[in-house]
């Protein structure tokens, strides 16, 4: 187990969506805050959130940067939330930085790209990781690095936001060098339909983020983007088995949604 030298909570508000707090700094990953019933008709599936979210916009502290894997999904990135960004440093794809720009203080991205994040006197690292998410547009994940994280067997602790992936040999060799202490992944199984046979899987399912997991010696994960969708096809039961049946279940914590959970 590592010694985490900052204090860390994670609050799910709901889809992609969550608070992770780093001493007293505020991070917010993928805004959604569309009412349940709300849908969208897109070329590639028919989206209905069947959820609200846990906490309202008007409801949430001081924002102090947003990770957004991509701008161009209304499952993470929704009206309300586009209106959150707003005067907000945001983290995101290069193209969703041209799409939303000078309505907040966007840095564009692409997968490998790092920055530095200065916040109420403390500094962190800003790593773009590789998501192969849907065939068309762009998303990236995050890593956040910080020298007050410290370290665990030689290896510098950080803190992982997987976006929306599925798993691949990129994804998982952008973990290494790292201890990564905390793991939000994004799971779900979300599919859509381009033409093929059989819908094609864009976001990860329990086996292969339990394959990331152990690939990656993750040390606490926080599974989010698994319900509230009807082109999610795999929920909490199912992931949960996957988690079982790899031996990586003791890693896994699954938030009730709204409430804060402090992992360090």
């Amino acid at each position: 187990m590592s010694t985490f030298g900052s204090s860390v909570s994670v609050t799910h508000i709901g889809t992609a969506t969550a608070l992770l707090q780093i001493d007293n700094v505020t991070f917010l990953t993928d805004p959604l805050f569309a009412p349940s019933g709300t849908e969208w008709d897109l070329p590639i599936v028919h989206l209905k959130v069947t959820q609200d979210p846990a906490i309202k916009p008007a409801d949430l502290p001081p924002i102090d940067a947003v990770l957004l894997s991509h701008e161009d999904h209304p499952d993470n990135l929704d009206e309300v939330g586009r209106q959150v960004l707003e005067g907000k440093r945001v983290f995101t794809t290069k193209d969703g930085a041209q799409k939303i720009g000078d309505k907040a203080i966007v840095t564009g991205m692409s997968a490998g790209d790092k920055t530095t994040l200065v916040v109420n006197g403390k500094t962190f690292g800003i790593i773009a990781t590789p998501a192969e998410h849907a065939p068309q547009g762009e998303c990236i994940g995050f890593i956040i690095t910080s020298p007050d994280f410290g370290f665990t067997n030689g290896l510098p602790n950080a803190i992982y936001f997987s976006g929306d992936t599925v798993y691949n040999q990129d994804v998982a060799d952008s973990l290494k060098g790292r201890h990564i202490s905390l793991a939000l992944l994004n799971l779900g199984r979300a599919a859509i339909s381009v033409g093929e046979p059989e819908p094609l899987a864009i976001t990860m399912d329990g086996k292969q983020a339990a394959q990331l997991i152990k690939d990656a010696i993750v040390e606490k994960v926080v599974p989010m983007h698994y319900e509230g969708w009807g082109h999610f096809s795999e929920g909490r039961e199912a992931a949960a088995k996957a988690f079982v049946e790899a031996g990586v279940s003791d890693r896994v914590f699954w938030l009730p949604r709204g409430e804060r959970k402090v992992f360090f």
